[in-house]
């Protein structure tokens, strides 16, 4: 997974944001990425950097910074105000997204997962990647050697046999930890340093046990690690997992007071719910959206049905969402063989 958070735009109505927000986020760390660093680093841009920068302007007591940008075919050719490029969250989301673009390719580097002619230009890539990150961290006086060291030692650590989970997830824990706590350092709030390290932890924690989970079969079928396998849990225990983190994810942010904050709950903690709620329905542990717990499972309609033995869900429509636009709350058409109507806490509720 390359950003976990797709926002939905039933949610940004809900709290009053403008959706065109998204677009502030995405195509601001894109153009911080861009001008930084030249354009083939704007592909490093992921929704969960975007958050660093919501969660940064979240702590500034003044109205966030903007610019103005030209036209985008992702915007459909359309002129935007995006987060300035300049701006100290804005910057530590381009140092997330260079480090997490560089292991990327590292690992399929390593992996020999893609084409022998293109490796060498991949590691060379990579490279560039990690020294651009740390250029751009010491622009925010970020320390970013101990993350840097981390990402390094994971593949030592899928080669140690009689690990625990904890300690094979510890280097995505720890990146997301320092970038966390980074960001009330950039906004001048001390007294949130710890508590977003250990909401930065758990976030780790889920990234890390949530793209394992999505990449259990398809690692069996290549013999790729997978640490659900190393460790010998089952997706019943991993999930239980995520659900703990980020039930101490949600009362690390609730101590700073940004539980409140519209972004912060718009970008990260409905998404992050629905996330979960997702994947549980996809491993058969949730038959429903926990915030509708009072109405029972939509049974399908005799169409449905036929759609599902076909092993397709040709009737049904769902929230899309994708790396370039948020969901947009509407019912769209989609290939899904479950009976729910999208992954958004808004959507689920209402268009049934």
């Amino acid at each position: 997974m390359f950003g976990l958070l797709t926002p939905c735009a039933h949610g940004a109505h809900k709290y009053g944001i403008d959706p065109s927000e998204w677009h502030a986020q995405m195509c601001g760390l894109c153009v911080g990425l861009g001008a930084g660093h030249g354009s083939l680093a704007r592909t490093a841009t992921n929704t969960d950097a975007m958050l660093l920068n919501a969660l940064t302007e979240a702590q500034f007591a003044g109205p966030a910074a903007r610019t103005g940008v030209g036209p985008c075919a992702l915007r459909g050719m359309r002129r935007a105000e995006v987060a300035a490029a300049d701006s100290p969250g804005v910057r530590l989301a381009a140092t997330a997204s260079l480090l997490l673009g560089a292991a990327k390719i590292r690992d399929h580097v390593d992996d020999a997962d893609t084409a022998s002619l293109l490796r060498r230009p991949m590691a060379t890539v990579s490279g560039q990647w990690w020294r651009r990150a740390r250029a751009q961290a010491a622009s925010i006086d970020l320390d970013v050697e101990p993350l840097v060291a981390a990402i390094a030692a994971q593949g030592a650590l899928e080669r140690t046999s009689g690990l625990t989970l904890d300690e094979l997830t510890e280097p995505a824990q720890r990146c997301a930890a320092e970038f966390f706590a980074h960001t009330a350092v950039l906004a001048g709030r001390a007294d949130n340093v710890e508590p977003l390290r250990t909401a930065g932890r758990h976030f780790g924690r889920i990234a890390h046990l949530a793209d394992a989970v999505e990449d259990l079969d398809d690692d069996i079928a290549h013999g790729r690690y997978n640490p659900l396998v190393a460790t010998g849990t089952d997706l019943d225990a991993a999930y239980e997992q995520l659900l703990e983190s980020e039930a101490a994810l949600r009362e690390a942010i609730a101590t700073t007071d940004l539980d409140t904050a519209p972004t912060v709950r718009w970008m990260l903690l409905d998404p992050l719910s629905s996330l979960l709620t997702g994947m549980g329905r996809d491993l058969g542990l949730v038959n429903h959206h926990p915030y509708d717990s009072h109405r029972a499972p939509r049974k399908p309609t005799l169409i449905e049905g036929i759609g599902l033995l076909l092993g397709q869900y040709p009737t049904g429509y769902a929230c899309f969402a994708d790396h370039t636009r948020p969901c947009s709350g509407r019912r769209k058409r989609a290939w899904r063989k479950r009976l729910d109507c999208c992954d958004c806490a808004d959507c689920c509720c209402d268009c049934s």
